[in-house]
Protein backbone atom coordinates (compact mmCIF):
# COMPACT_ATOMS: atom_id res chain seq x y z
CA UNK A 1 0.00 0.00 0.00
CA UNK A 2 1.75 3.16 -1.29
CA UNK A 3 1.62 6.10 1.26
CA UNK A 4 0.98 9.53 0.73
CA UNK A 5 4.31 10.59 2.11
CA UNK A 6 6.02 7.90 -0.05
CA UNK A 7 4.44 9.79 -3.47
CA UNK A 8 5.20 13.47 -1.92
CA UNK A 9 9.00 12.07 -2.15
CA UNK A 10 8.95 11.14 -5.64
CA UNK A 11 6.96 14.13 -6.80
CA UNK A 12 9.61 16.03 -4.47
CA UNK A 13 12.57 13.75 -6.25
CA UNK A 14 10.19 14.53 -9.76
CA UNK A 15 9.90 18.02 -9.31
CA UNK A 16 6.13 17.80 -9.72
CA UNK A 17 4.43 21.25 -9.32
CA UNK A 18 0.52 19.95 -10.20
CA UNK A 19 -1.62 17.20 -10.14
CA UNK A 20 -4.49 16.05 -12.57
CA UNK A 21 -7.03 14.45 -10.16
CA UNK A 22 -8.35 12.73 -13.66
CA UNK A 23 -11.94 10.61 -13.80
CA UNK A 24 -13.99 9.36 -16.71
CA UNK A 25 -17.77 9.86 -18.23
CA UNK A 26 -19.83 7.35 -19.16
CA UNK A 27 -17.61 7.91 -22.83
CA UNK A 28 -14.60 7.03 -20.94
CA UNK A 29 -13.34 10.17 -21.84
CA UNK A 30 -10.84 12.41 -19.34
CA UNK A 31 -11.53 14.46 -17.46
CA UNK A 32 -9.50 16.83 -14.91
CA UNK A 33 -9.31 19.37 -12.60
CA UNK A 34 -5.07 20.74 -12.18
CA UNK A 35 -4.35 21.39 -8.86
CA UNK A 36 -1.03 22.59 -6.93
CA UNK A 37 1.21 19.75 -5.87
CA UNK A 38 0.78 20.93 -2.43
CA UNK A 39 -2.86 20.32 -2.17
CA UNK A 40 -2.12 16.47 -2.67
CA UNK A 41 -3.87 15.55 0.90
CA UNK A 42 -6.80 17.65 0.39
CA UNK A 43 -7.08 15.15 -3.07
CA UNK A 44 -6.89 12.38 -1.18
CA UNK A 45 -9.18 13.10 2.17
CA UNK A 46 -11.43 15.09 0.38
CA UNK A 47 -10.91 15.40 -3.45
CA UNK A 48 -11.48 17.84 -6.00
CA UNK A 49 -15.01 19.01 -6.99
CA UNK A 50 -17.07 18.66 -10.39
CA UNK A 51 -20.92 19.68 -11.04
CA UNK A 52 -21.71 16.37 -12.09
CA UNK A 53 -24.38 17.83 -14.70
CA UNK A 54 -21.74 19.11 -17.23
CA UNK A 55 -20.28 15.77 -17.62
CA UNK A 56 -22.42 13.14 -19.31
CA UNK A 57 -23.77 9.89 -17.67
CA UNK A 58 -23.04 10.91 -14.49
CA UNK A 59 -26.52 11.24 -12.97
CA UNK A 60 -26.92 14.51 -11.90
CA UNK A 61 -28.46 17.19 -12.78
CA UNK A 62 -27.75 21.52 -11.82
CA UNK A 63 -29.24 20.74 -9.24
CA UNK A 64 -27.21 17.90 -7.47
CA UNK A 65 -24.18 18.25 -4.93
CA UNK A 66 -20.77 17.80 -5.83
CA UNK A 67 -18.80 14.90 -7.02
CA UNK A 68 -15.56 15.09 -5.29
CA UNK A 69 -12.97 13.00 -7.42
CA UNK A 70 -10.57 11.41 -4.62
CA UNK A 71 -7.27 10.57 -5.83
CA UNK A 72 -5.52 6.82 -6.22
CA UNK A 73 -2.60 6.76 -4.77
CA UNK A 74 -1.28 4.12 -6.42
CA UNK A 75 -2.26 5.35 -9.94
CA UNK A 76 0.64 8.24 -9.72
CA UNK A 77 1.85 9.04 -13.27
CA UNK A 78 4.47 11.22 -13.76
CA UNK A 79 3.24 13.29 -17.22
CA UNK A 80 6.11 12.59 -19.40
CA UNK A 81 5.57 15.45 -22.00
CA UNK A 82 4.56 17.87 -18.99
CA UNK A 83 7.18 17.20 -16.73
CA UNK A 84 6.17 18.73 -13.87
CA UNK A 85 3.03 17.33 -13.56
CA UNK A 86 1.21 14.18 -12.87
CA UNK A 87 -1.82 12.16 -13.09
CA UNK A 88 -3.45 10.26 -10.67
CA UNK A 89 -7.21 8.22 -11.03
CA UNK A 90 -9.88 9.13 -9.11
CA UNK A 91 -12.65 8.01 -7.80
CA UNK A 92 -15.84 9.78 -7.37
CA UNK A 93 -17.62 10.50 -4.26
CA UNK A 94 -20.85 12.51 -3.20
CA UNK A 95 -22.13 13.40 0.39
CA UNK A 96 -19.02 11.38 1.21
CA UNK A 97 -20.60 8.07 -0.40
CA UNK A 98 -18.92 6.10 -3.38
CA UNK A 99 -20.83 7.61 -6.42
CA UNK A 100 -22.46 4.68 -8.42
CA UNK A 101 -22.56 6.38 -11.75
CA UNK A 102 -18.58 6.41 -11.45
CA UNK A 103 -17.16 3.58 -14.07
CA UNK A 104 -14.10 3.43 -12.01
CA UNK A 105 -15.98 2.73 -8.79
CA UNK A 106 -18.45 0.56 -10.68
CA UNK A 107 -15.51 -1.42 -11.88
CA UNK A 108 -13.72 -1.79 -8.41
CA UNK A 109 -17.41 -2.93 -7.12
CA UNK A 110 -17.22 -6.09 -9.64
CA UNK A 111 -13.69 -6.41 -9.14
CA UNK A 112 -14.34 -6.83 -5.41
CA UNK A 113 -16.99 -9.31 -6.22
CA UNK A 114 -14.63 -11.46 -8.04
CA UNK A 115 -12.18 -11.82 -5.20
CA UNK A 116 -14.20 -12.01 -2.15
CA UNK A 117 -16.75 -14.62 -3.61
CA UNK A 118 -14.69 -16.22 -5.89
CA UNK A 119 -10.84 -16.02 -4.49
CA UNK A 120 -9.83 -14.05 -7.97
CA UNK A 121 -7.95 -11.55 -9.89
CA UNK A 122 -8.85 -10.62 -13.63
CA UNK A 123 -5.45 -9.88 -15.58
CA UNK A 124 -5.87 -8.18 -18.67
CA UNK A 125 -3.83 -7.01 -21.98
CA UNK A 126 -5.54 -4.40 -24.40
CA UNK A 127 -4.39 -3.51 -27.91
CA UNK A 128 -5.05 0.04 -28.92
CA UNK A 129 -5.21 0.73 -32.31
CA UNK A 130 -5.41 4.25 -33.52
CA UNK A 131 -5.16 6.59 -36.27
CA UNK A 132 -2.89 9.54 -37.07
CA UNK A 133 -4.88 12.08 -39.15
CA UNK A 134 -5.16 15.65 -40.29
CA UNK A 135 -7.95 17.94 -40.93
CA UNK A 136 -8.34 18.54 -44.57
CA UNK A 137 -9.21 22.19 -45.89
CA UNK A 138 -12.96 20.85 -46.72
CA UNK A 139 -13.22 20.42 -42.93
CA UNK A 140 -12.99 16.54 -43.42
CA UNK A 141 -10.46 14.12 -42.27
CA UNK A 142 -7.03 12.19 -44.58
CA UNK A 143 -4.41 9.78 -42.92
CA UNK A 144 -1.39 12.07 -42.13
CA UNK A 145 0.86 10.90 -44.28
CA UNK A 146 3.59 13.93 -44.87
CA UNK A 147 5.88 12.19 -47.11
CA UNK A 148 3.17 11.01 -49.21
CA UNK A 149 4.07 6.91 -49.16
CA UNK A 150 1.83 5.58 -46.78
CA UNK A 151 -0.53 4.35 -50.00
CA UNK A 152 -0.03 0.63 -50.27
CA UNK A 153 -3.12 -1.49 -49.82
CA UNK A 154 -1.93 -3.72 -47.95
CA UNK A 155 0.48 -1.11 -45.34
CA UNK A 156 0.38 -3.37 -42.59
CA UNK A 157 4.23 -3.84 -40.73
CA UNK A 158 5.61 -1.83 -44.23
CA UNK A 159 8.51 -0.35 -43.46
CA UNK A 160 8.29 2.74 -45.97
CA UNK A 161 5.48 3.07 -43.88
CA UNK A 162 5.30 3.44 -40.43
CA UNK A 163 8.95 5.32 -40.93
CA UNK A 164 7.42 8.54 -40.70
CA UNK A 165 5.72 7.87 -37.64
CA UNK A 166 8.50 6.25 -36.01
CA UNK A 167 9.61 9.47 -34.00
CA UNK A 168 6.21 9.65 -32.78
CA UNK A 169 5.94 6.05 -31.77
CA UNK A 170 9.58 5.86 -30.01
CA UNK A 171 8.25 8.90 -28.21
CA UNK A 172 4.85 6.79 -27.09
CA UNK A 173 7.10 3.90 -26.46
CA UNK A 174 9.79 6.08 -24.49
CA UNK A 175 6.95 7.55 -22.19
CA UNK A 176 5.13 4.11 -21.38
CA UNK A 177 8.79 1.91 -20.65
CA UNK A 178 9.86 5.32 -18.27
CA UNK A 179 6.47 4.46 -16.48
CA UNK A 180 6.61 0.94 -16.52
CA UNK A 181 4.29 -0.45 -18.44
CA UNK A 182 6.48 -2.75 -21.02
CA UNK A 183 5.88 -1.90 -24.53
CA UNK A 184 7.35 -4.96 -26.10
CA UNK A 185 6.31 -3.57 -29.41
CA UNK A 186 4.79 -0.98 -32.03
CA UNK A 187 3.96 -1.63 -35.61
CA UNK A 188 1.91 -0.31 -38.76
CA UNK A 189 -1.70 -1.84 -38.90
CA UNK A 190 -3.80 -2.43 -41.69
CA UNK A 191 -4.79 0.99 -42.43
CA UNK A 192 -2.84 3.56 -43.40
CA UNK A 193 -2.16 6.08 -40.77
CA UNK A 194 -3.30 3.22 -38.05
CA UNK A 195 -1.19 2.26 -35.62
CA UNK A 196 -0.50 -0.02 -32.58
CA UNK A 197 1.36 -0.58 -29.33
CA UNK A 198 1.62 -3.12 -27.46
CA UNK A 199 2.14 -2.70 -23.42
CA UNK A 200 2.09 -5.57 -20.64
CA UNK A 201 -0.79 -7.91 -18.83
CA UNK A 202 -2.14 -5.83 -15.95
CA UNK A 203 -4.80 -6.22 -13.16
CA UNK A 204 -8.05 -4.96 -14.72
CA UNK A 205 -8.32 -1.60 -12.67
CA UNK A 206 -4.25 -0.94 -13.60
CA UNK A 207 -5.33 -2.02 -17.09
CA UNK A 208 -8.24 0.62 -17.60
CA UNK A 209 -5.94 3.45 -15.91
CA UNK A 210 -3.43 3.33 -18.27
CA UNK A 211 -5.51 2.97 -21.50
CA UNK A 212 -7.33 6.04 -19.96
CA UNK A 213 -3.77 7.72 -20.27
CA UNK A 214 -2.51 6.39 -23.48
CA UNK A 215 -5.33 8.13 -24.78
CA UNK A 216 -4.36 11.19 -23.12
CA UNK A 217 -0.58 10.67 -24.35
CA UNK A 218 -1.65 10.28 -28.06
CA UNK A 219 -3.73 12.93 -28.03
CA UNK A 220 -0.64 15.04 -26.94
CA UNK A 221 2.40 13.35 -28.62
CA UNK A 222 0.44 13.66 -32.50
CA UNK A 223 0.48 17.28 -32.21
CA UNK A 224 4.13 17.79 -31.61
CA UNK A 225 3.97 15.97 -35.15
CA UNK A 226 1.10 18.02 -36.66
CA UNK A 227 -1.32 14.94 -36.39
CA UNK A 228 -4.36 14.45 -34.19
CA UNK A 229 -4.93 10.78 -32.69
CA UNK A 230 -7.84 9.13 -33.35
CA UNK A 231 -9.64 6.27 -31.23
CA UNK A 232 -12.64 6.08 -33.12
CA UNK A 233 -13.68 2.96 -34.32
CA UNK A 234 -13.87 3.23 -38.20
CA UNK A 235 -12.83 6.90 -39.33
CA UNK A 236 -12.31 5.85 -43.15
CA UNK A 237 -14.45 3.65 -45.13
CA UNK A 238 -12.62 2.24 -46.83
CA UNK A 239 -9.81 1.02 -44.30
CA UNK A 240 -9.56 -1.36 -41.53
CA UNK A 241 -11.17 0.09 -37.95
CA UNK A 242 -9.92 0.08 -34.63
CA UNK A 243 -10.05 -2.41 -32.01
CA UNK A 244 -9.44 -2.12 -28.28
CA UNK A 245 -8.42 -5.97 -28.50
CA UNK A 246 -8.73 -7.32 -24.65
CA UNK A 247 -6.55 -10.36 -23.95
CA UNK A 248 -7.38 -11.97 -20.53
CA UNK A 249 -7.43 -14.66 -18.19
CA UNK A 250 -8.43 -14.97 -14.57
CA UNK A 251 -5.79 -15.60 -11.25
CA UNK A 252 -5.74 -16.95 -7.92
CA UNK A 253 -6.06 -13.94 -5.95
CA UNK A 254 -3.20 -15.45 -3.44
CA UNK A 255 -0.53 -17.50 -5.80
CA UNK A 256 -1.52 -15.47 -8.82
CA UNK A 257 -1.47 -18.95 -10.74
CA UNK A 258 -3.53 -18.68 -14.05
CA UNK A 259 -6.64 -20.46 -13.28
CA UNK A 260 -7.61 -20.94 -17.20
CA UNK A 261 -4.18 -22.86 -17.79
CA UNK A 262 -4.91 -26.61 -18.30
CA UNK A 263 -2.34 -28.62 -20.42
CA UNK A 264 -4.47 -31.53 -20.41
CA UNK A 265 -7.41 -30.13 -22.04
CA UNK A 266 -8.89 -33.21 -24.23
CA UNK A 267 -9.94 -30.14 -26.31
CA UNK A 268 -6.37 -29.22 -27.31
CA UNK A 269 -6.41 -25.09 -26.49
CA UNK A 270 -4.80 -25.37 -22.92
CA UNK A 271 -8.22 -24.17 -21.06
CA UNK A 272 -9.62 -25.69 -17.53
CA UNK A 273 -13.18 -25.74 -16.95
CA UNK A 274 -13.42 -22.80 -15.33
CA UNK A 275 -12.18 -20.78 -18.54
CA UNK A 276 -14.52 -22.70 -20.86
CA UNK A 277 -17.68 -21.84 -18.66
CA UNK A 278 -16.28 -18.31 -18.41
CA UNK A 279 -16.50 -18.16 -22.40
CA UNK A 280 -20.03 -19.97 -22.31
CA UNK A 281 -21.23 -16.90 -20.05
CA UNK A 282 -19.57 -14.35 -22.39
CA UNK A 283 -20.88 -16.16 -25.58
CA UNK A 284 -24.17 -16.19 -23.79
CA UNK A 285 -24.15 -12.04 -22.99
CA UNK A 286 -22.25 -11.43 -26.44
CA UNK A 287 -25.16 -8.89 -28.18
CA UNK A 288 -25.39 -7.42 -24.83
CA UNK A 289 -22.01 -6.32 -24.33
CA UNK A 290 -21.72 -5.57 -27.36
CA UNK A 291 -23.31 -2.25 -26.75
CA UNK A 292 -20.52 -1.92 -24.08
CA UNK A 293 -17.58 -2.74 -26.52
CA UNK A 294 -18.78 -1.12 -29.04
CA UNK A 295 -20.47 2.14 -27.41
CA UNK A 296 -21.05 4.33 -30.66
CA UNK A 297 -22.73 3.86 -34.15
CA UNK A 298 -19.95 4.06 -35.73
CA UNK A 299 -18.44 0.91 -34.47
CA UNK A 300 -20.35 -1.24 -36.34
CA UNK A 301 -19.09 -0.32 -39.29
CA UNK A 302 -16.37 -2.68 -37.95
CA UNK A 303 -18.89 -5.52 -37.19
CA UNK A 304 -19.78 -6.32 -40.56
CA UNK A 305 -20.60 -9.94 -42.07
CA UNK A 306 -18.15 -11.51 -44.27
CA UNK A 307 -14.73 -10.56 -45.35
CA UNK A 308 -15.35 -6.83 -45.64
CA UNK A 309 -13.87 -6.75 -49.69
CA UNK A 310 -15.89 -3.10 -50.05
CA UNK A 311 -14.92 -1.53 -46.91
CA UNK A 312 -11.36 -2.20 -46.56
CA UNK A 313 -8.50 -1.83 -49.54
CA UNK A 314 -6.53 -5.02 -47.62
CA UNK A 315 -9.35 -7.12 -48.33
CA UNK A 316 -10.27 -8.13 -44.91
CA UNK A 317 -12.05 -6.26 -41.76
CA UNK A 318 -9.98 -8.15 -39.28
CA UNK A 319 -13.16 -8.10 -37.17
CA UNK A 320 -15.36 -10.65 -36.16
CA UNK A 321 -18.94 -10.67 -37.62
CA UNK A 322 -20.12 -14.28 -35.51
CA UNK A 323 -20.54 -14.87 -32.08
CA UNK A 324 -18.15 -17.53 -31.88
CA UNK A 325 -14.51 -18.79 -30.39
CA UNK A 326 -12.05 -21.13 -31.67
CA UNK A 327 -8.32 -21.08 -32.18
CA UNK A 328 -5.68 -19.03 -32.81
CA UNK A 329 -7.66 -17.73 -35.89
CA UNK A 330 -8.31 -13.91 -35.95
CA UNK A 331 -11.35 -14.69 -38.04
CA UNK A 332 -13.15 -15.78 -34.49
CA UNK A 333 -15.05 -13.37 -32.09
CA UNK A 334 -12.89 -15.72 -29.20
CA UNK A 335 -9.76 -16.15 -30.28
CA UNK A 336 -7.55 -18.82 -28.31
CA UNK A 337 -4.28 -17.64 -28.45
CA UNK A 338 -2.26 -20.32 -26.50
CA UNK A 339 -3.08 -22.12 -23.27
CA UNK A 340 -5.00 -19.68 -21.02
CA UNK A 341 -5.01 -16.94 -22.90
CA UNK A 342 -7.98 -15.44 -24.60
CA UNK A 343 -8.67 -12.75 -26.78
CA UNK A 344 -11.60 -10.87 -27.73
CA UNK A 345 -11.64 -8.79 -31.24
CA UNK A 346 -14.75 -7.60 -31.28
CA UNK A 347 -13.73 -4.81 -28.69
CA UNK A 348 -13.54 -1.20 -30.38
CA UNK A 349 -11.26 1.20 -29.75
CA UNK A 350 -14.08 3.66 -28.38
CA UNK A 351 -15.08 1.43 -25.52
CA UNK A 352 -14.85 3.23 -22.09
CA UNK A 353 -12.24 0.15 -20.50
CA UNK A 354 -13.92 0.50 -17.12
CA UNK A 355 -17.60 -0.40 -18.05
CA UNK A 356 -16.82 -3.28 -20.48
CA UNK A 357 -14.34 -4.98 -18.10
CA UNK A 358 -16.95 -5.06 -15.59
CA UNK A 359 -19.74 -6.14 -17.62
CA UNK A 360 -17.55 -8.57 -19.15
CA UNK A 361 -16.12 -9.71 -15.72
CA UNK A 362 -19.56 -10.47 -15.04
CA UNK A 363 -20.81 -12.61 -18.05
CA UNK A 364 -17.75 -14.75 -17.40
CA UNK A 365 -18.90 -15.08 -13.69
CA UNK A 366 -22.28 -15.71 -14.80
CA UNK A 367 -20.92 -18.57 -16.80
CA UNK A 368 -19.00 -19.92 -14.11
CA UNK A 369 -22.03 -20.14 -11.22
CA UNK A 370 -24.08 -22.13 -13.94
CA UNK A 371 -21.38 -23.91 -14.91
CA UNK A 372 -22.81 -23.53 -18.81
CA UNK A 373 -21.64 -25.68 -21.37
CA UNK A 374 -19.31 -24.64 -24.20
CA UNK A 375 -20.57 -25.63 -27.18
CA UNK A 376 -17.99 -26.81 -30.19
CA UNK A 377 -15.62 -24.92 -31.31
CA UNK A 378 -14.72 -23.19 -34.88
CA UNK A 379 -11.77 -23.92 -36.91
CA UNK A 380 -11.30 -22.30 -40.34
CA UNK A 381 -12.11 -18.66 -42.28
CA UNK A 382 -15.62 -17.75 -40.95
CA UNK A 383 -15.07 -14.30 -43.25
CA UNK A 384 -15.70 -16.97 -46.58
CA UNK A 385 -17.88 -19.60 -44.99
CA UNK A 386 -20.64 -20.59 -47.14
CA UNK A 387 -23.63 -18.95 -45.11
CA UNK A 388 -25.53 -22.09 -44.85
CA UNK A 389 -22.56 -23.89 -43.28
CA UNK A 390 -22.39 -20.93 -40.55
CA UNK A 391 -26.24 -21.59 -39.78
CA UNK A 392 -25.86 -25.03 -39.76
CA UNK A 393 -23.21 -24.90 -36.90
CA UNK A 394 -25.65 -22.59 -35.43
CA UNK A 395 -23.63 -19.27 -35.13
CA UNK A 396 -25.21 -16.04 -34.65
CA UNK A 397 -24.04 -12.59 -35.96
CA UNK A 398 -23.13 -10.05 -33.47
CA UNK A 399 -25.62 -7.14 -33.43
CA UNK A 400 -25.56 -4.98 -36.54
CA UNK A 401 -25.74 -1.38 -35.48
CA UNK A 402 -26.21 0.19 -31.98
CA UNK A 403 -29.88 0.06 -31.44
CA UNK A 404 -29.91 -3.41 -32.33
CA UNK A 405 -27.14 -3.73 -29.24
CA UNK A 406 -29.42 -1.41 -27.36
CA UNK A 407 -32.19 -3.83 -27.23
CA UNK A 408 -30.45 -6.80 -26.55
CA UNK A 409 -28.76 -4.47 -23.55
CA UNK A 410 -32.15 -4.03 -22.20
CA UNK A 411 -33.38 -7.50 -21.79
CA UNK A 412 -30.24 -8.99 -20.01
CA UNK A 413 -30.10 -8.71 -16.54
CA UNK A 414 -26.77 -9.89 -15.76
CA UNK A 415 -24.99 -7.06 -17.87
CA UNK A 416 -27.27 -4.41 -16.64
CA UNK A 417 -26.47 -5.37 -13.05
CA UNK A 418 -22.94 -4.79 -13.77
CA UNK A 419 -23.14 -1.79 -14.82
CA UNK A 420 -25.64 -0.93 -11.91
CA UNK A 421 -26.96 2.15 -11.60
CA UNK A 422 -24.74 3.41 -14.76
CA UNK A 423 -27.18 0.97 -17.04
CA UNK A 424 -29.68 3.84 -16.91
CA UNK A 425 -27.44 6.51 -17.58
CA UNK A 426 -25.63 4.35 -20.44
CA UNK A 427 -29.22 3.40 -21.91
CA UNK A 428 -30.39 7.29 -21.75
CA UNK A 429 -27.54 8.70 -23.23
CA UNK A 430 -26.87 5.66 -26.11
CA UNK A 431 -30.43 6.06 -26.96
CA UNK A 432 -29.84 9.61 -27.56
CA UNK A 433 -26.77 9.28 -29.40
CA UNK A 434 -28.71 6.74 -31.69
CA UNK A 435 -31.40 9.12 -32.43
CA UNK A 436 -29.27 11.70 -33.44
CA UNK A 437 -27.33 9.44 -35.96
CA UNK A 438 -30.28 7.67 -37.36
CA UNK A 439 -32.13 11.39 -38.30
CA UNK A 440 -28.79 12.22 -40.65
CA UNK A 441 -29.25 12.30 -43.81
CA UNK A 442 -25.64 11.01 -45.77
CA UNK A 443 -23.81 12.16 -48.75
CA UNK A 444 -24.34 8.76 -50.05
CA UNK A 445 -28.24 8.56 -49.68
CA UNK A 446 -28.05 12.00 -51.53
CA UNK A 447 -25.59 10.96 -54.27
CA UNK A 448 -27.55 7.49 -54.63
CA UNK A 449 -31.38 8.66 -54.38
CA UNK A 450 -31.77 12.44 -55.06
CA UNK A 451 -31.88 12.14 -58.84
CA UNK A 452 -33.38 8.85 -58.90
CA UNK A 453 -36.94 9.12 -57.57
Amino acid sequence: MTTISEIQDKMAAAGIDFVLAQFVDIHGAAKVKMCPASYLQTLVDEGAGFAGAAVWGMGQGPHSHDMLARIDLESYTPIPWQTNTARFASDLYVDGNAHGCCPRVNLKRVLGILKSRHGLVANIGIEPEHFLVVRTPEGGIAVWDPQGIDQLSKPCYDYKGIAPAMDYLQDITTYCNGLGWGVYQADHEDGNGQYEINFNYADALTTSDRLTFFKMMTNQVAQKYGAIATHMAKPFSDRTGSGAHIHYHLADATTGENVFTDEADPAGFGLSKIAYHFLAGVLKHAPALCAIGSPTPNCYRRLQIGPGLTSSRSGFTWTPAFISYGDNNRTQMLRICGPGHVEDRSISAAVNPYLILAAYIAAGLDGIAKELPIPNPNLGNLYTMARSEIYKRGLTTLPQSLRDALIELEQDPVILDALGPISGEFMKVKWREWNEYHRQVSRWETDQYLTLF
